[in-house]
């Protein structure tokens, strides 16, 4: 067991590997020189690293603005983030949430290879998640671990190769092309993002043409546009909470000038996502060819959501602020008609909300893209919302799943639960 645990936490577990395995893979099949599998390879995961480092600078960033913007408006209530509910499931359910996650990326594997769904799922971060939420789900509903194991694996398997194929045509209308897949469990909302999109605007009028007069075509520099725009929620959040306030995160910088930092900090690590995301895709999706000729025809790798930011940079930022403003205005109406409050936290916002404008904005432009990031901020607010007595019923709080994805799955079983009087 010991080894087991070690393989799916440090291998399959580190997305980097994981996919850095494939791409060695396929190019091993399609019999490349050995030069070319270790440079495909190195470059696969240094990419994908990248991407984490990037990732991880704009998370850290966020994690600021989240704690000022909280003691600005003084909010108490649920925080829907998954790093921090997983964390809790893993203390409680170990086990059942290793071998879900081992044998659901297994079970991926087979549907893809006899059905249609096409889809390999390689977002290693939300397999854990979806590991996760299954296993508070089947345990909540009593059952045994062996039982939850080999259910769980199941619907993570089918999970992971159905859910991509939803916003794939918006996928498409994306990236031009047919060649890659979404690999983040809030596809309804970017399919559902998409197709408003192409009900309410027109891809021609994209927020990447969006011509702006005078001084203001600035803002088309998309450095300084996501500085600009996460600088004014900085600020605000900072001059609202007051010196002392902002002191206890800035340590020894000026509590005036950690805004402007961290805002620097935050559309660096964007920038670096972008880098990262070309340089990997550069080499994952020929080496992926290797893999489905041989083994799985036509099959498809589905990636995390930064994958789309280099296609419609501007569509991000305008995303995250239409989605945080849903996110904002749901909060105030939960506490004035007294349920439980979801306060919008600023990273699954920020990658959720900008990876919507991004599927908003290609079937509609910036009208796609403002509608479709704003309905999804209501969607992340409102699911987790509704399946978060299911999370007390097994002893955790505080916190909730904000995957569309995830919500859905959680709601099924809702049902299931109170039909057999579990809740």
């Amino acid at each position: 067991m010991a080894i087991l645990q070690f393989v799916v936490y440090n291998v399959l577990g580190e997305a980097s590997l994981l996919i850095g395995l494939l791409a060695m893979i396929g190019l091993l099949i399609q019999h490349k020189p050995a030069d070319k599998v270790v440079s495909g390879t190195i470059k696969t995961i240094v990419g994908f690293l990248i991407f984490g480092i990037g990732s991880g600078a704009a998370q850290g960033a966020l994690n600021g603005f989240q704690y000022l913007f909280s003691t600005a408006f003084g909010l108490e209530g649920v925080t829907p983030i998954s790093e921090a509910i997983t964390a809790q499931a893993q203390s409680a359910f170990p086990m059942v949430i290793a071998l879900i996650m081992v044998f659901g990326f297994v079970c991926n594997l087979i549907i893809a290879r006899f059905t249609k769904f096409k889809y390999i799922f390689l977002t290693g971060g939300h397999s854990l998640f979806l590991s996760a939420l299954l296993a508070v789900l089947l345990k909540a509903l009593g059952l045994s671990d062996v039982l939850a194991i080999v259910i769980g694996s199941i619907i993570h398997g089918f999970a992971a190769a159905i859910y991509p194929a939803i916003a794939q045509k918006s996928m498409n209308a994306v990236t031009g092309t047919d060649e890659i897949a979404i690999g983040h469990y809030c596809t309804l909302a970017y399919a559902l993002s998409g197709w408003l999109g192409s009900k309410v605007g027109d891809p021609k009028d994209s927020t990447e043409n969006i011509k702006l007069p005078g001084w203001l075509s600035m803002f088309k520099d998309y450095i300084v546009s996501v500085s600009l725009s996460v600088g004014v929620f900085y600020y605000i959040a900072a001059l609202v909470c007051g010196k002392e306030a902002v002191s206890v995160v800035a340590g020894s910088t000026h509590w005036l000038i950690y805004p402007l930092m961290q805002t620097l900090t935050f559309t660096g690590g964007l920038y670096v996502i972008i880098t990262g995301v070309r340089l990997f895709l550069g080499e994952i999706v020929p080496a992926f060819v290797g893999i489905s000729e041989k083994f799985i025809p036509g099959a498809k790798p589905a990636l995390d959501c930064p994958v789309v930011f280099p296609y419609a940079p501007t569509a991000t930022v305008i995303g995250f602020i239409s989605a945080y403003a849903a996110g904002l205005i749901c909060m105030f109406i939960q506490a004035a008609i007294g349920t439980t409050v979801m306060i919008p936290v600023a990273i699954p916002y920020f990658f959720i909300g900008a990876t919507a404008g991004v599927f908003g904005n290609a079937r509609g432009g910036w009208k796609g893209c403002v509608l479709g990031a704003f309905v999804t901020g209501i969607l992340i607010s409102v699911g987790p919302a509704m399946i978060y007595p299911i999370m007390q019923s097994v002893g955790l709080s505080g916190t909730s799943f904000p995957e569309t994805d995830f919500n859905l799955i959680g709601l099924v079983f809702n049902v299931i639960g109170k039909l057999l009087g579990k809740w």
